[in-house]
């Protein structure tokens, strides 16, 4: 039965020279140009990286000139390390989303698309916390050069995981209301190469950024 519904969801859906369906042709598309966006990010801040002339510093403590108050260094990675579990956790929660649409299981299809998209929001929480005490210590985007492109990375990173949250949550509802079966099983697709996306993305930010110093 399912292969039979996977071969009419196969009709619905119109098709490239290439033999893929045109949405994943423009999710690709999309993506390749989500790359070069992320990567402009990355460089400049691997060019600023260390020219900061005030702190606060990423990973050297520093005193404030004003006050003579000595901080430690700013980034807090076991926090960022649990984030990161935490976002990694969801690519795996969205792989069994997507066998499950792919089965017409829509007991477990609705238990991984909810996982997906609370361990989303569980990073998001994250990273409003980090930014919050970041802002506390005396970091802001207009402090210096660290604060300027870390702000700005992570921040539309933030924003990409926030819409990936929300497309999870519409998709959800579609489940509520109708049921995903094998027919949405390209759809549910195309949302989890985006979200594996963000995923990859975040993992390189985390080794340049918080790792290597």
């Amino acid at each position: 039965m399912a292969t039979a519904a996977l071969a009419e969801a196969h009709d619905e859906h119109h098709y490239t020279s290439t033999g893929l369906p045109h949405t994943k042709i423009a999710i690709w598309a999309f993506i390749g140009s989500e790359c070069f966006f992320f990567a402009s990010l990355i460089a400049t801040y691997l060019i600023y990286k260390g020219r900061s002339v005030v702190g606060p510093f990423p990973h050297t403590p520093w005193v404030d000139p004003a006050t003579g108050q000595h901080f430690k260094p700013i980034l807090n990675i076991p926090v960022t390390s649990a984030s990161t579990f935490v976002l990694l956790m969801s690519s795996l929660a969205m792989v069994l989303a997507h066998s499950a649409v792919v089965r017409g299981d829509r007991k477990w299809s609705k238990i991984w698309l909810a996982s997906t998209a609370l361990l989303g929001a569980t990073f998001l929480g994250f990273q409003a916390y980090e930014f919050t005490s970041f802002v506390h210590e005396g970091l802001k985007i207009t402090t210096n050069l660290f604060g300027s492109t870390f702000f700005t990375l992570t921040g539309f990173h933030g924003a990409h995981v926030t819409a990936g949250v929300l497309w999870l949550v519409t998709m959800l509802f579609i489940d509520f209301k109708r049921g995903l079966g094998p027919r949405d099983a390209i759809n549910v697709d195309v949302m989890a190469l985006y979200w594996h996306f963000v995923d990859v993305v975040w993992i390189a930010i985390f080794t340049l950024v918080y790792l290597i110093q």
